[in-house]
């Protein structure tokens, strides 16, 4: 997969403009999982978890990977229900 395969016609620009940051990160193992799942739930996250998800992306590439992968602990002020639905979300796609 090389990028979003949703379209963002239908989105608010928030929505939109997070999906291209999930998408365009720096570190390409970080734009496949937090793009993928951008795209799955974007238009289904209610306004707290879009706030949560945003502060998520603030967070370093290689951060957010080894908490991710679970080689570090993930700090409590990441520790949310969005980094858990993300890295559940992660696990789902890895059994497909």
């Amino acid at each position: 997969m090389t990028g979003s395969s949703r379209t963002t016609a239908d989105l608010p620009i928030r929505q939109r403009k997070i999906l291209f940051r999930s998408w365009h990160r720096g570190m390409r193992e970080m734009d496949l999982i937090l793009g993928q799942f951008a795209d799955t739930y974007i238009d289904t996250l209610s306004g707290s978890e879009l706030d949560q998800y945003e502060a998520l992306m603030e967070a370093l590439d290689r951060d957010l990977l080894k908490w991710v992968t679970g080689e570090s602990a993930v700090p409590p002020e990441f520790d949310t229900p969005i980094f858990h639905k993300v890295v559940a979300s992660r696990q789902q796609t890895n059994k497909s």
